[in-house]
């Protein structure tokens, strides 16, 4: 059927205070006559209700179906009519092949180097950047759409001409095949209550879950057992960073703490491994192995090791081919908020190249909040926070409603600064309606046709990007300063610095499993690569530079939309900016 009668209906719905279901639009666009039948439901749906389903439009149907034949098109001896193929799609449509290739490709925005294949290697310990994922940037109008043209207002319910949309024979995405389920969501679970208990239980339970990671591959000894070995014996740690400082010499001094006690590591400045010292992190858990001094009271250090990602790992991918589009930092409310580019975005997902898209997720900051920083008030278009969230809604409304949509609260998000976030409360949940979104906390994996996506809004990339080499992570190149957390094994390791952290009983901050996709926001900048065949998106946003980002030198990449083959997990990048 025609996307332009599926925008038309979700509009007259949303028009009238209605969300819906998608195979509710789905049903009433693919009726004979798609008007009647959405005239109908609007008039048989309660004053009160929030939204029109599947069954609402099927009583529809039912009731107004010719004597003779079902609303599904069925004889009356129960058979299907003679001129009704159950394995064809419905008047219009088309079958759901993939989505067209582009034409050209063109260089990714802040992704290093690329090879011309998708590789499947990654980076290495040795400071070799990986290989990035093949992948293209195209706007709107290099697929034959002009996304500056695009007429966009849907709520007056106006039809469109063919030749605005281009959505005539578009196929419907097709609901039946979908999976997604969630992990390491916190909503609802939180326990810390801030004492000094509650902040020695999140970190045991991180040094427990790391150094389980570490302790196969070195053969560790407790700290009190390392303090009772002689001189010149062989030994090895796993313990996490509490201190780390050079000294007279040149040298580095790490200070390793397991649950028996600390002990200090030298790290010579001529062994190779003394260019590891700049990765570290206060609080992140490493293993050592190397000789302990002569006087049994410092070790010696000769190798270093990471939780890190196997080398070895294999993603999984979908069984179909079908897209996820990847954003983050919307900032509804900004003066700055690029309302065209969202609403040509918005378009674009109903036009025939996008029609592989079943799945949105969005990684954090959907509104720009109050008070986030200085002079922010200023800056604000819409000054109520209750508003911003309805004001997103409304433009959660103009995307097809048969798109699966995933969201992650932010630092701009009117939830708890302190990591992990909770998904948002229910006075929140009630305003952001549209598409029925799956809200789940920052950081949550949710799973997808089987392919596994990390979530996290990413403020710790400050931290990481600040305090590491500007070869392993700039704000240039915001994917490896993702894969500093993916070889960490933690998505914000330091403790104490700008990144707040909450102690609850358990650290749902660890990664624990090696997910398929890492997506993150915060640094509104965009990139995309490869690390130990993990693929790794900053999603950049969709805010112009504010005065704020001026004043500190950030120049957003705004405007653009990741999308990723799930059955294979390249990347084209869309610009609508």
């Amino acid at each position: 059927m025609p996307q332009e009668a599926t925008a038309r209906i979700v509009g007259e719905l949303a028009s009238r205070g209605y969300n819906a279901e998608r195979e509710a639009v789905t049903l009433i666009a693919s009726s004979e006559d798609p008007d009647a039948t959405l005239a109908a439901v609007v008039d048989a749906t309660a004053a009160d209700a929030l939204k029109v389903t599947a069954d609402d439009v099927r009583a529809v149907q039912d009731d107004t179906a010719p004597r003779g034949a079902s609303a599904r098109g069925r004889e009356d001896d129960g058979q299907p009519s003679s001129t009704a193929d159950p394995g064809s799609p419905p008047p219009g449509a088309e079958s759901q092949d993939e989505a067209p290739a582009d034409a050209d490709e063109h260089p990714s925005v802040s992704t290093g180097e690329r090879s011309s294949q998708t590789s499947s290697t990654g980076s290495d310990s040795d400071g070799v950047s990986p290989v990035e994922t093949e992948g293209s940037v195209a706007s709107a109008g290099d697929a034959g759409t002009d996304a500056g043209t695009v007429q966009r207002s849907r709520d007056d319910g106006a039809d469109r001409s063919a030749d605005q949309r281009s959505r005539d024979g578009t196929a419907d995405r097709s609901t039946d095949q979908r999976s997604v389920s969630v992990e390491n969501d916190m909503t609802g679970r939180s326990t810390g209550t801030g004492e000094y208990s509650d902040f020695v239980s999140v970190f045991r339970d991180r040094y427990d879950k790391l150094a389980s990671k570490l302790r196969g591959r070195v053969n560790h000894r407790p700290t009190d057992a390392i303090e009772s070995m002689a001189g010149g014996s062989e030994v090895a740690l796993v313990g996490m960073v509490n201190d780390i400082r050079s000294t007279a010499s040149g040298h580095w001094l790490v200070e390793l703490e397991d649950t028996k006690g600390t002990f200090p590591c030298l790290v010579m400045k001529d062994r190779n491994i003394a260019e590891l010292v700049d990765e570290l992190l206060y609080d992140e858990v490493i293993a050592i192995e190397g000789t302990l001094a002569d006087d049994a009271g410092i070790v010696f250090v000769d190798s270093m090791h990471f939780p890190d990602v196997p080398r070895t790992h294999q993603p999984s991918y979908a069984d179909r081919h079908v897209q996820a589009a990847l954003i983050s930092d919307v900032h509804v409310g900004s003066q700055e908020f690029m309302h065209e580019e969202w609403d040509a975005f918005a378009d674009w997902l109903y036009t025939e190249e996008a029609e592989a898209i079943e799945y949105l997720l969005i990684a954090g900051d959907m509104v720009e909040g109050v008070g986030v920083y200085p002079n922010q008030d200023e800056e604000l278009d819409v000054v109520d926070i209750y508003e911003q969230y309805e004001t997103f809604n409304e433009k959660l409304k103009q995307i097809p409603g048969d798109i699966d949509v995933t969201m992650i609260p932010g630092n701009h998000d009117a939830v708890r600064l302190a990591e992990p976030q909770p998904g948002f409360d229910e006075e929140l949940r009630d305003i952001m309606t549209a598409h029925d979104p799956r809200i789940v906390s920052n950081p949550s994996t949710v799973t997808v046709e089987g392919v596994s996506v990390l979530m996290y809004h990413g403020v710790s990339l400050d931290e990481v990007i600040a305090e590491t080499p500007e070869h392993t992570a700039s704000y240039d190149e915001p994917h490896k300063a993702m894969y500093q957390l993916l070889k960490k094994r933690h998505v914000a390791p330091q403790y104490g610095g700008h990144t707040r952290l909450a102690p609850e009983e358990k650290d749902y901050l660890v990664i624990e499993n090696v997910p398929d996709i890492f997506h993150t926001g915060h640094v509104h900048k965009l990139g995309f690569g490869k690390y130990h065949n993990v693929l790794a998106i900053n999603s950049g946003c969709w805010q112009r530079q504010t005065d704020f980002q001026k004043s500190v030198n950030i120049q957003p990449d705004a405007g653009y939309a990741p999308v990723v083959d799930l059955d294979t997990l390249d990347v084209t990048v869309r610009k609508f900016s």
